[in-house]
């Protein structure tokens, strides 16, 4: 497992819906996902990843305020913030509304939308994930908008496995969330491959031979005693190379890293709700529990306890709401 393969990991993906959407003609729809729109369906996310992938005929996806980008056949539209979006086949129309054109499936589940306004045909799958962990550097270093070319090699897998998630996701939630999952994965490693080296960032520090063994390191030794110079020697380079190389990538030093990643990683196991604030503490390294809800604090701006409190009834709350719906 890679330094990229941990990373995707880390981000717990939980759930996953696909619409088969077909259309004809001309429309324009403004798209953007709810994490409480998931409650009927999986476990309410902290943050979605939002996407389309076009079968048939040509959309235009933009970003209110962004450019607009054309998603051809066989092609693949990202929303990795799940940023509200507009999907369009003609420029200048008002925005429909999507609940006009929404069928609903077996048991009353939500699984297609139907628009036919006559012309040329479109049809496309349109899913999101849930992110359990919420914030996460590797969904705050992809762009706004991700598009993914045609690949010859993956459309007809895309395209038939989207397929079946279409139709069986109400019956098979587990699989169609292994789909989703390994349709996110394969298109952030395109992007990642397609990065040019003169390129800097977070994404690009895993192509670095030196700073993505560092990190290979930390998500796999977070609870460790570990310091520059054990990840220094494990990257190969001194430790002024490693700290330059990381800082310049990541925008902070390696043990600042190590520290964000070990609350990281605390806050997931909090979210489970399966240990205890004390176990969780010294699963991630610390030999108190004090010191860990210290340092908990600084990073959440509230203990852990609250901050578990706060995020129960937030997710409680929008169940609720959904569910009246």
């Amino acid at each position: 497992m890679d330094a990229l393969d941990d990373i995707l990991t880390s981000l717990r993906l939980n759930g996953g819906v696909v619409f088969d959407a077909r259309t004809r003609g001309d429309w324009c729809l403004l798209s953007q996902f709810q994490p409480g729109h998931c409650a009927p369906y999986f476990p309410v996310p902290e943050r979605i990843i939002s996407y389309h992938f076009v079968r048939k005929g040509r959309v235009f996806a933009s970003i209110p305020g962004g450019a607009t980008a054309e998603v051809s056949e066989g092609s693949l539209v990202l929303f990795p913030r799940n940023d509200p979006h507009h999907l369009f086949t003609k420029a200048g129309l008002e925005p429909a509304d999507i609940a006009a054109y929404v069928s609903r499936g077996a048991g009353g589940a939500v699984n297609s939308i139907n628009m036919d306004f006559g012309g040329e045909e479109a049809h496309c799958y349109c899913g999101w994930l849930g992110v359990l962990s919420g914030s996460h550097p590797l969904l705050d270093a992809l762009p706004a908008m991700l598009l993914v070319d045609r690949d010859s090699h993956a459309a007809d897998w895309v395209s038939s496995s989207l397929h079946v998630a279409s139709g069986e996701w109400h019956a098979s939630p587990t699989m169609v969330a292994k789909i989703s999952e390994l349709l996110f994965v394969q298109a952030v490693r395109r992007y990642v491959d397609d990065l040019g080296e003169d390129k800097s960032g977070w994404l690009t520090a895993i192509k670095d031979p030196a700073v993505a063994r560092a990190l290979s390191v930390i998500h796999a030794r977070y609870a460790h005693d570990l310091d520059v110079e054990t990840l220094a020697r494990e990257a190969g380079v001194s430790r002024t190379v490693l700290g330059e190389r990381f800082a310049e990538l990541i925008g902070e030093p390696p043990m600042r890293y190590c520290a964000r990643w070990r609350m990281r990683v605390a806050a997931t196991r909090l979210m489970d709700g399966n240990d205890t604030t004390a176990t969780i503490a010294y699963s991630v390294g610390f030999g108190s529990e004090a010191a860990f809800n210290r340092a908990f604090k600084r990073e959440y701006g509230e203990p852990p306890a609250a901050w578990k409190r706060r995020t129960d009834e937030q997710a409680r709350v929008a169940h609720d709401i959904q569910v009246a719906a």
